[in-house]
Order: C-alpha cells, then sequence, then structure tokens
C-alpha cells in the first residue's frame, strides 16, 4: 500500500523560512514525477511545485525565487524549501505522485494518484 506522509509544517512569521518533507512508503519515488500542492483557507487547492522524474523542477508564479523543490532518491523523500513566507502562503501543503512512472505530471491535480494528508504551514504577519 502506498502511502505519502508529510512532516514539518508550524506556525511562522513573515519572513521566515521552513522546510517541510514527504516521504513515500510502498513506491520509488525516483520513478514518479513528484508535486506540492497546497490550499489556504477559503480557497481552492492549487499547484506550487513539482519534481519530474528526471529531476527537472517547476513552480507557480507566485513562489518562484522563494520556494525550491528538491528530492532525496535515497532516502525516497520530496522536500520544499520556502523562504520569505507571507501570510497569503498560510495553507495545508500537501505531496502528491504520478500514478504512473516516468509520467510528467502537470500543474493540474488530476495528473497525481498517489496523494499525502498534508501538513499545516501557518504564517503571521
Amino acid at each position: 500500500q502506498v502511502q505519502l506522509v508529510e512532516s514539518g509544517g508550524g506556525l511562522v512569521q513573515a519572513g521566515a523560512s521552513l522546510r517541510i518533507s514527504c516521504v513515500a512508503v510502498g513506491l520509488d519515488f525516483s520513478k514518479h514525477t513528484l508535486a506540492w500542492f497546497r490550499q489556504g483557507p477559503g480557497k481552492e487547492r492549487e499547484f506550487v511545485a513539482s519534481v519530474k522524474y528526471n529531476n527537472f523542477t517547476w513552480y507557480q508564479d507566485s513562489v518562484k525565487g522563494r520556494f525550491t523543490a528538491s528530492r532525496d532518491f535515497a532516502k525516497n523523500a520530496l522536500y520544499l524549501q520556502m523562504g520569505s513566507l507571507e501570510p497569503q502562503d498560510t495553507a495545508v501543503y500537501t505531496c502528491a505522485a504520478t500514478l504512473d512512472p516516468y509520467s510528467s505530471g502537470g500543474e493540474h491535480s488530476r495528473f497525481y494518484g498517489y496523494w499525502g494528508k498534508g501538513t499545516q504551514v501557518t504564517v503571521s504577519s
């Protein structure tokens, strides 16, 4: 059974940095495109960043230059290093993986078949 488990969320002040993690159980991350999505209060879920199986990264415009997505093949983990956090970054951050190996993924949630339960990130002003 595949499980994606996020960790590292918390309450930080505006301008701070935070790193969140996602570890996979039962899935070889190295063959899949991975992504971070987030859903803020009263908002729809939105794409944040993705890391393709070939390690190519892609970001939503609002986080470019502030967030960095990366993976650790040895630990079968996905990370999101977040910097210069803003109150509007407050959301539940969820990691996702494509269902099929070597699939390109994309910015829409329909491209992903495996999902974690999320970790809360709250940025105070």
